[in-house]
């Protein structure tokens, strides 16, 4: 009766409330350290596999708690708390829930009763050790401790507070923090949702509601027709989920070919200085008009920055940032940058043509290198100089999603500590167990990758100048990398 009446949570809705990866609790479960059935794992395997979940003042779960206060002071303060009804909703539903539970109870108590009844009935002796067992294990049940009490009491605050989506027909998940919109959580979450404007007027984000609810929380220009009212269809830009639980049919994106090619204007919101030789370009694109791309591909930028003839000056360059955040668009502009298309642009950035507030064109997106779509390969990265910057969208990306069970950085650069940006290397390695981080030179990561026994049954995206990458991936080839788990990127 225990096993029948022990909670059971999705494998996303524990590793939510661990605050781990999916990849991380995955990797327990097929190693055999945690119990799972069909996508599912019950409360009580989660308190025993993670037994510092006790409500003391050590372990992973005080760490995962002071993130979780923090972020729900940060929250508070940011003012995007559920509403007062979306709250009342979700408290409603686990009402409901709780009121099941308590009729399901009851009748397993009047079952225990008609069968205490009729041993009591029946002639001994065949009947009395029956009803000593009957005795006994019900007094146990009653009597032993609850070890899931504070999981099931944690995992129902984030019930109310973050509520869990499931996307039909790809069964990826998502959660929605407090009152943001659908299509905000799933960019966040890494999804690649078929939208436009983002503001309730193209209507390119339908998803049809298959299961809870959802309202509104900004205003709509879209009219919807009586069929897709009649099938629940609604906007992802402008609603938010209401029940804990939500289902969504949606169109996504798999591929690059999926992306329609977008020209926009965005506005230089801050130029920095990574080091003497690159310079970070941080583009903000309308909030009507984002740009839909896949990590990891490139775009084509165009200023009109003073020069004598008026003519445009035009580069192609990776998008350094994730799609998650679609509005804000990072380049890497290197000075050394020797592409014939690029280096007029790259001169402009670094002469002080582009300044802040400009308008820059932002044409694309173009590209397949892509994760691979539905392998669970684990990831290996390799950065040459400046290639780091497609790397790094892939890799926000990869952790957004949880790609892989491992992520390996090798980051490589003419000189020793030449990587522009180590820190943010050095946090995610120290962050996720499942990252590893290598800063290298030119010279040395050929020797690192040979000495690599996993990197045949890696997923590989190597990314570089084309005279750098060229012999690196012939290498890795000859060394028994498959073809088609190398992915090269030559800018």
């Amino acid at each position: 009766m225990l096993a029948v009446m022990s909670q059971w949570l999705t494998i996303s809705r524990a590793a939510h409330l661990l605050g781990i990866s999916r990849m991380a609790l995955q990797t327990r479960i097929r190693e055999g350290d945690l119990p799972s059935f069909d996508g599912m794992v019950t409360v009580d395997d989660v308190q025993r596999s993670w037994p510092q979940l006790d409500l003391d003042e050590s372990g992973s779960f005080e760490k995962t708690r002071a993130i979780r206060e923090d972020a729900f002071a940060k929250r508070l303060r940011e003012r995007v708390l559920p509403t007062q009804e979306t709250l009342a909703q979700r408290l409603f539903v686990q009402g409901q829930e709780l009121a099941e539970l308590q009729r399901t109870l009851t009748r397993y108590h009047r079952l225990f009763e008609a069968l205490r009844a009729r041993l009591d009935a029946a002639p001994p002796p065949d009947t009395a050790d029956l009803a000593r067992l009957l005795d006994e294990g019900l007094a146990r049940a009653l009597s032993a401790p609850a070890p899931s009490e504070d999981v099931a009491a944690l995992d129902a605050m984030l019930r109310v507070m973050s509520a869990h989506v499931t996307v039909k027909p790809s069964g990826r998940e998502f959660f929605v923090e407090g009152s943001e919109t659908l299509l905000k959580a799933a960019l966040r979450a890494g999804l690649a949702p078929n939208y436009g404007c983002g503001n309730g007027v193209c209507g390119l984000c339908k998803a049809r509601v298959v299961a809870g609810e959802t309202r509104a929380v900004s205003p709509s220009d879209y009219r919807f027709s009586e069929a897709e009212k009649a099938q629940n269809h609604v906007l992802m830009c402008n609603c938010t989920a209401l029940s804990s639980d939500l289902v969504l049919e949606v169109l996504e994106a798999d591929a690059p070919e999926d992306i329609p090619e977008q020209r926009i204007v965005a506005k230089v919101r801050r130029i920095d200085a990574l080091n003497a030789d690159v310079m970070r370009l941080h583009l903000q694109t309308p909030r009507s008009n984002r740009l839909r791309f896949l990590a990891g591909q490139r775009v084509t930028l165009g200023i009109r920055a003073g020069v004598r003839d008026g003519s445009d000056v035009h580069g192609e360059f990776p998008v350094a940032s994730c799609p998650c955040d679609d509005r804000n668009l990072i380049f890497h502009v290197s000075r050394s940058d020797r592409r014939t298309a690029s280096a007029d642009f790259s001169a402009c950035v670094f002469d002080g043509r582009v300044r802040l507030a400009d308008d820059v064109s932002v044409w694309g997106p173009w590209g397949t290198f892509v994760l691979e779509k539905g392998s669970a390969r684990p990831l290996v990265f390799i950065a040459v100089e400046d290639g780091f910057a497609p790397i790094n969208s892939l890799i926000e990306h990869a952790i957004a999603v949880d790609a892989a069970e491992s992520i390996m950085l090798y980051w490589a650069s003419a000189q020793a500590g030449g990587q522009y940006l180590p820190n943010q290397c050095r946090a995610w390695a120290e962050a996720l167990d499942e990252f590893s981080y290598k800063a290298l030179t030119n010279d040395e990561l050929p020797a690192a990758l040979a000495a690599n026994a996993a990197l045949a049954a890696s997923d590989v995206y190597l990314a570089g100048a084309a005279e750098s990458v060229a012999p690196l991936a012939a290498m890795l080839v000859a060394a028994g990398l498959p073809p088609a788990q190398l992915h090269v990127e030559s800018l």
